[in-house]
């Protein structure tokens, strides 16, 4: 958006007429600005301006009756990316969960708006059954409109205004708040370009992230020993998708339980989610991480324990996807740790050999996440002090942070071309992973086994400098498709 957007100013100050036609967007992220013209800094006061523009989004156009064939002799296949070996697991996987195309996207769009939609705001944070709309990967590859999405989801609301259903109503307020995340994903991304890789807020620049490879990789496959957790990453793998709640507890536990960089978080999801999206993936790991003005606080940690009563409360979920405590009672389903001896007996698990034991303990991660916060605190009352005193050039913006670099894991391979995206960066293959449904300053990194004792919470090595050319790569990329909604 901001290099096409440039490009237009270039082009008409030299008198040539540009015209270009927004497919992407319910608005332009240049025409929604606060009563002064400047940009909104918080979603709320921008999703209310956008409710309250003076005209609604332009209806989405017909199909068209006839496309003309194009001569398919002028389209080499030299250059284009096709299946090979090391894929065609992950794609029989793919294959599985999801049905491409326009006609498969339109089917999809009318199954939620006439069926789920209604109890969206009674059912939406249940993982455990089909309570969401699924359009998130058709919305990625242009299968549907984001404006036909809109304007059939507003359809409804008048129509359940008019006889009165509430329910209905609230329904379609939570979820057209979802398109308008995505919304705001691009506009964040438009007025800071730098959001893909830096934090908007400038001191979490001083935040010592940990860098622990044991944890990624644990992380990674489902390994923690936090049932809620290890079910969606290996959903995550098998399918290519998660529930948006979902996202939010394995990314908070990413973030404030495992005080991993925040940026490896979001090239993982980069690299295996179907519906992979630069700008709202981009959103949702800042939000996450603290470092959005009304994004989550930093010294909040979302137990996987109670967000499973909450978004799983039967266990359903959790077995489906993690057979090796299928048999576990509900009670027990979310903390088998705490579990007596003779029900895990019963369930056929033993702990730390068949599931493991928590990575780490809720309780020591609060610990350290109030340690990791002081430390940043400090650094950032010390370099202000400095600015000040004339010693230092100053704080800044968060434009002075670069990432940490992206483990170079020796499972990993470099790739020259994406797994499941096609656009023109590297990716790692992640041949370590788990198929689940078959079974400057320095920088210190420990390559550690993950510890499989909640007493044994030793200080990991901290980083305060990142750089990753990976993703500065990636963020040079426009992608204009979209993902919040799920």
């Amino acid at each position: 958006l901001v290099r096409d957007h440039r490009a237009k100013e270039v082009l008409t100050a030299q008198g040539i007429t540009v015209r270009s036609f927004n497919s992407d967007l319910l608005y332009e992220p240049w025409d929604v600005n606060d009563a002064h013209g400047q940009p909104f800094t918080t979603f709320s006061a921008f999703w209310e301006r956008c409710l309250s523009m003076p005209y609604d989004p332009q209806a989405p156009l017909l199909p068209p009756k006839r496309i003309i064939p194009g001569d398919v002799s002028r389209c080499p296949s030299d250059t284009l990316v096709f299946e090979d070996e090391l894929e065609k697991a992950s794609n029989a996987l793919l294959a599985r969960a999801w049905s491409p195309g326009w006609s498969n996207a339109d089917k999809a769009l009318t199954a939620f708006v006439n069926g789920a939609l209604i109890e969206y705001s009674k059912n939406r944070r249940k993982a455990d059954s089909a309570t969401t709309s699924f359009l998130s990967p058709h919305l990625h590859f242009g299968e549907v409109s984001v404006k036909k999405v809109f304007h059939l989801v507003r359809i409804k609301q008048v129509f359940w205004a008019n006889e009165g259903n509430k329910a209905g109503e609230e329904s379609v307020n939570l979820f057209l708040k979802s398109i308008g995340l995505r919304e705001y994903s691009r506009y964040i991304s438009f007025n800071h370009p730098y959001s893909h890789e830096r934090p908007l807020l400038a001191h979490l620049k001083f935040f010592p992230w940990v860098v622990n490879e044991g944890y990624f990789k644990a992380w990674r496959q489902g390994r923690t020993g936090y049932p809620l957790v290890d079910a969606g990453m290996r959903e995550l793998w098998a399918t290519g998708w998660l529930h948006d709640r979902i996202r939010v507890v394995v990314s908070s536990f990413f973030v404030k339980v495992l005080q991993l960089p925040w940026r490896w978080g979001m090239k993982y999801f980069w690299d295996t989610l179907l519906d992979a999206d630069l700008e709202s993936d981009a959103l949702g790991w800042q939000y996450i991480s603290g470092t959005l003005p009304d994004g989550r606080e930093l010294d909040r940690i979302d137990n996987p324990q109670f967000e499973g009563y909450k978004c799983d409360p039967n266990g359903e979920y959790v077995r489906r996807w993690l057979p090796e405590l299928a048999r576990l009672p509900t009670e027990w389903i979310h903390h088998p740790w705490n579990a007596p001896e003779s029900v895990l007996q019963a369930a056929g698990i033993e702990l730390g050999s068949n599931y493991p034991l928590p990575i780490v303990g809720i309780d020591a991660a609060e610990v350290r996440l109030q340690e990791a916060l002081i430390q940043m605190w400090q650094q950032e009352a010390a370099s202000r002090a400095a600015m000040e005193n004339g010693t230092e050039e100053g704080l800044g913006d968060s434009a002075e942070s670069a990432p940490i670099a992206f483990p170079q894991d020796i499972q990993m391979e470099e790739r020259p071309e994406p797994v499941r995206n096609n656009l023109p960066h590297g990716t790692r293959r992640y041949q370590d992973q788990m198929v689940p449904s078959i079974t400057s300053s320095h920088v210190r990194v420990e390559e550690e086994e993950t510890s499989s004792d909640l007493r044994n919470s030793a200080a990991d090595s901290r980083a305060e400098v990142p750089i990753n050319v990976t993703t500065q790569q990636i963020a040079r990329e426009t992608v204009n498709q979209g993902v919040l909604l799920n």
